[in-house]
């Protein structure tokens, strides 16, 4: 009696050491590049708002100054009704300048905690591609 068999079984392909590090060298260099092509598109994109955020707050910061020079004149011109012009010039001038002192403490306060500039989307990216490849290769 004769076996036959009809399931075909292919033979594996069989890649040499060489032909398997240089594709995998091939999908690593290319992944490297598609995640700085990320990073330069997020960092892009943030520096667009940064930008434009500058812009709005040089604008607010210019009519802060011309309204407060407004205010500083109303508050001098009040006070010379009561006390000499000089005296409610030099009582303007000291509560802003206090003003300015704590106004400059609390950006230098807030500029410490300001987080590093990093394309964060991107890191995680990295992390999960590295993660990926460690798997991979332990397989």
């Amino acid at each position: 009696m004769t076996l036959t068999s009809t399931s075909k079984v292919s033979a594996p392909t069989d890649h040499s050491v060489g032909e398997l590090v240089g594709r995998a060298s091939e999908q690593l260099s290319a992944l490297v590049r598609e995640e700085i092509a990320l990073a330069k598109l997020e960092l892009a994109d943030k520096g667009r708002h940064y930008g434009r955020g500058g812009g709005l707050f040089g604008g607010a910061g210019l009519l802060a100054v011309i309204a407060l020079q407004a205010l500083a004149a109303t508050a001098i011109a009040a006070l010379s009704l009561v006390w000499p012009v000089w005296a409610g010039a030099l009582l303007v001038t000291g509560v802003l300048a206090a003003l300015a002192g704590l106004l400059a403490l609390l950006g230098r306060r807030e500029t410490r905690r300001a987080a590093p500039l990093t394309p964060e989307a991107t890191a995680r990216s990295v992390r999960t591609d590295i993660e990926t490849i460690k798997e991979k290769a332990h397989r």
